[in-house]
């Protein structure tokens, strides 16, 4: 396959990044987004995927993070009421709305990643809601019972998108309507921050 020329490794890495971006965004099934097809497209040996990334899943988690953070530039509003003066609670209950609604809304992404994230979850992948529980709870419980309960809501979270056909057709839950969203993720929280 012909490489356009010698990149460093910035270069190499932001390549992988943009191709994986647009064959996510113009596939019908994450599954066609191979690391061949990216590597491909990006011009590069697939082996700089693993060397740059550790695994396909890895450059498609970046590449969702990316995501997650124009929707979050795009969204002042979320911006505003995660940094307005309410109640912890409700900003994890905000959070993770907007975080699975996110998913739910590019879901050939979350397909993609979700496996990934609840295997191998490590340091504060998916723990973006742990400021708030260990503000919620105020020394009641130690900084390891936050950090667990952050880790058990995002997990359930992440995996209710990944089976959210299934909770329909088996649950009668659709969480692909925002009110049904928002009433699931304020039972599941409060079923953790009590």
């Amino acid at each position: 396959m012909p490489q356009k020329g010698k990149r460093n490794l910035q270069a190499t890495r932001q390549a992988l990044l943009d191709a994986a971006k647009e064959l996510m965004t113009s596939c019908s099934d994450s599954d066609e987004v191979t690391s061949r097809a990216i590597a491909a497209r990006a011009e590069v040996n697939p082996a700089m995927i693993n060397y740059c990334y550790g695994s396909r899943e890895g450059l498609l988690y970046e590449v969702f993070k990316q995501l997650l953070a124009d929707a979050q530039r795009a969204d002042p509003q979320l911006a505003a009421m995660l940094g307005a003066d309410i109640p912890a609670k409700q900003r994890v209950i905000m959070l993770h709305y907007s975080m699975m609604k996110l998913m739910i809304a590019n879901f050939s992404y979350s397909k993609a990643i979700t496996k990934y994230i609840l295997l191998n979850r490590s340091g504060d992948m998916g723990m973006e809601s742990l400021p708030c529980i260990t503000e919620h709870f105020g020394g009641r419980k130690s900084e390891q019972e936050c950090r667990l309960i952050a880790f058990e809501l995002s997990s359930i979270h992440e995996l209710a998108v990944l089976r959210h056909r299934e909770m329909k057709s088996l649950c009668g839950i659709d969480l692909t309507d925002d009110r049904v969203l928002e009433e699931y993720v304020i039972k599941s929280v409060e079923r953790f921050l009590d």
